[in-house]
């Protein structure tokens, strides 16, 4: 028996919309964390690295979601999602983990020392909160019937 995957469908309305502002983040991400490494890595190597993960996950989440790989997917926006909170406070409560604790509130998200995830993503509008929030609605929405595999 064939263990071919079912076609996916082509991505219509919502998905299209959803795949490329995660496309746009990927490379805004991409760009902001490698220009950090390069420039001023040793201010705050763990706060960039995280920048850099933030690019690897949209990365990631853009071609889960363009190529439906849902359970990929799923795990990709979950960690996103877990991401943004979790640097996302720590950069409110404690931001000296991270590397920016003589860094002013608002400078931890739009100054030079800004992340992605940084204040929940305000230096991005917060779009990197809400999006992780959105993708799982619309993975929870659109799921697929697992396929029985012939065994």
């Amino acid at each position: 028996m064939s263990s071919q995957r079912p076609v996916s469908p082509k991505l219509r309305g919502p998905a299209r919309i959803l795949v490329a502002v995660y496309a746009v983040l990927a490379i805004a991400a991409t760009g902001r964390s490698a220009f950090q490494i390069v420039d001023r890595f040793g201010e705050a190597p763990i706060a960039f690295s995280l920048s850099a993960v933030a690019a690897v996950v949209y990365i990631v989440a853009t071609l889960a979601l363009a190529l439906r790989r849902d359970r990929l997917a799923w795990l990709t926006i979950g960690f996103e999602l877990l991401g943004v909170l979790v640097v996302g406070a720590l950069t409110l409560l404690a931001p000296a983990v991270l590397g920016l604790g003589d860094v002013d509130l608002l400078d931890r998200a739009f100054g030079r020392e800004g992340t992605v995830w940084a204040l929940f993503g305000l230096g991005y509008l917060c779009v990197p909160l809400a999006l992780p929030v959105i993708g799982l609605l619309y993975l929870a929405r659109t799921r697929r019937p697992a396929v029985a595999s012939a065994g």
